[in-house]
């Protein structure tokens, strides 16, 4: 049994971090200031497990915080971010605030607590305008985006504090990770819950560009096997290293709106004239990504569990089966 702090814990990836984590009996802290994240996702585990979950309200850029929730902690699972590219466009001062002001607190408190290791997520982004598929972890391009440079930056510390300070740490970049609990209503709303809201309430998705651009789409359960790996490999070659944490598939956005109809249209689901419309390519995007997930099937023993077709079926149903959608 562990300590295990989950910054960002009532968020998307973090909640299911949390729910994985207390149903395996360890100590879980959730730290959230819930301006992204919803108390929803971890109102079961407050009400039912108190004696294993503990929620800590505050804000990842007050430092005295980080320090508190990390007091005792054996492994930091940092997810606690300002996502989204469109975002960090829009207010890149916040997204900087957050990611990188808020991780170096994080980082300093897993440094002065002496953790056993600190897992944080980054991203994708960073691969930038390299147009190189698969995309290996060695090889990124010139950054797009304010958020894909913040995640870079937090890469380039928790290097550094690994070489000055002997912190042991795992960075996930996560290809476009989608399942339950990702919020569909958000003004920033993932491409995966935005189009199965939109086609279950009968609006009619926009798709940016002409729908070839393609993402490698990393369903939730990847993504927490991968962070399980991080936590519990003991093979010295695995730590400060940094991951792809995907498939190492490739689904274009057509072919993305087209399976979600199928899968709602087998429910009866789907209302009638639901036709996707075309709009401009969005600024800051990468036309197309790719893991290479040899890296992570070497030095973690990783291996995708659910890829896209499954991944939508199970997705499509924690949504209606929840009422999340139908009922907003």
């Amino acid at each position: 049994m562990s300590n295990i702090l989950v910054t960002g814990g009532a968020g998307f990836i973090g909640s299911n971090l949390c729910d994985y984590f207390v149903k395996k009996g360890h100590n879980v802290t959730c730290l959230d200031n819930f301006s992204t994240g919803h108390k929803a996702n971890i109102q079961h585990l407050i009400n039912y497990h108190k004696e294993r979950f503990h929620l800590i309200e505050g804000d990842i850029r007050d430092l005295h915080t980080c320090q508190r929730a990390t007091k005792g902690v054996d492994f930091v699972f940092h997810e606690a971010a300002l996502g989204s590219i469109p975002r960090s466009i829009d207010n890149p001062i916040l997204t900087n605030e957050v990611n990188i002001g808020g991780f170096l607190n994080m980082i300093v408190a897993a440094r002065d607590c002496g953790v056993r290791r600190f897992i944080f997520a980054t991203s994708s982004s960073i691969y930038g305008d390299n147009t190189d598929l698969p995309k290996r972890e060695n090889s990124i391009g010139k950054l797009l985006s304010p958020y894909a440079l913040t995640k870079y930056v937090d890469e380039l510390y928790a290097d550094i504090f690994s070489k000055l300070y002997g912190l042991e740490y795992i960075g996930l970049r996560y290809f476009n990770v989608y399942g339950e609990r990702q919020d569909p209503n958000s003004a920033y709303a993932a491409v995966i819950p935005l189009f199965i809201k939109q086609c279950l309430t009968g609006e009619c998705p926009i798709i940016n560009g002409d729908g070839s651009y393609s993402r490698d789409f990393t369903y939730i359960d990847n993504a927490i096997k991968m962070n399980v790996l991080a936590m519990e490999t003991e093979n010295r070659c695995a730590v400060n290293q940094i991951y792809n944490t995907a498939c190492g598939e490739q689904t274009t956005i057509r072919d993305l709106i087209a399976l979600i109809k199928e899968e709602l249209g087998k429910r009866q689901l789907l209302p009638k004239n639901v036709k996707e419309n075309y709009g401009p390519v969005r600024k800051g995007d990468i036309a197309h990504s790719q893991a290479s997930i040899e890296k992570a099937k070497k030095y973690l023993s990783y291996l995708p569990d659910t890829y896209i077709v499954e991944g939508i079926k199970k997705t499509i149903d924690w949504y209606v089966y929840n009422q999340r959608i139908v009922c907003q």
